[in-house]
């Protein structure tokens, strides 16, 4: 089985959301990290991204929130174009996990119409909430056709695990990593935002646009224990770790 992970897309927010010791107004640039899976029973993709249409016009889709989470993205800096880049339609994906279902981690699913999707029956459940509309989730980006399965504490999408979801809730009420095992390379925790940025393991700093700051920690002990086990963690939004982490048609086996 081969890992490849791809731009979901980039934003601007405060520093200080996840860093404690950053000046108020200072702004970090953060990747918008997905992760696609060649497993030998179907293409998984671990989370979609900022929909394309946010690249030039993100207060059409995103409203009011871009004043807090603008998004960045060059033109074709998307889960499309570079899945195009492994010779790869969003036809050829079999199954999508969403982490969750903010914005910048669903905003493609529309395009993925083969594909069953896993979400977290709490995370269905916030979103089914007419007052989160505009709350970091839009409909446009998660409600669709396709097939959705609730996930409740974990699932082994094919039951070999190789690709296994696991609740990490904090972030949102129903944030799910994924963990990978592969070959040669070993374990894999693709964290998403249960691990925005990779500094919250040694802090314990909660990230202040959490939905619950206790339940992070908590999820935060169950990642140590994850990568005490000899697993390697991939955060959603780290920067630095991105600019070391194979990319595009480079891959992790």
């Amino acid at each position: 089985m081969k890992m490849h992970a791809l731009s979901g897309g980039r934003i601007r927010m405060r520093k200080s959301f996840f860093y404690p010791d950053a000046e108020a107004q200072e702004l970090a640039e953060l990747p918008v990290s997905c992760f696609l899976m060649r497993h030998p029973q179907g293409n998984v993709l671990f989370d979609t991204g900022c929909h394309p249409s946010v690249e030039t016009d993100g207060e059409a889709r995103w409203g009011g929130l871009v004043k807090f989470m603008t998004p960045i993205l060059r033109p074709g800096e998307n889960v499309i174009a570079e899945l195009a880049t492994l010779n790869l339609t969003p036809h050829d994906i079999d199954v999508v996990v969403n982490s969750h279902l903010h914005c910048d981690h669903c905003g493609c699913n529309e395009f993925f119409k083969n594909a069953t999707f896993f979400a977290q029956e709490k995370e269905l459940a916030t979103v089914a909430d007419p007052e989160m509309e505009g709350k970091g989730y839009f409909r446009a980006d998660w409600e669709h056709d396709m097939p959705v399965e609730a996930v409740e504490s974990q699932k082994d999408i094919f039951g070999d695990d190789r690709i296994v979801a696991i609740h990490l809730p904090g972030h949102t009420p129903g944030t799910m990593g994924v963990l990978t095992n592969l070959d040669r390379e070993g374990s894999f925790l693709l964290a998403a935002d249960a691990l925005s940025v990779h500094d919250s393991l040694k802090t314990d700093f909660s990230p202040k646009n959490n939905w619950n700051a206790d339940l992070f920690i908590q999820s935060l002990a169950e990642i140590r224990k994850i990568v005490d086990g000899g697993a390697t963690v991939f955060c959603g939004h780290d920067a630095t770790q991105w600019a070391g982490l194979k990319k595009g048609q480079e891959f992790y086996d």
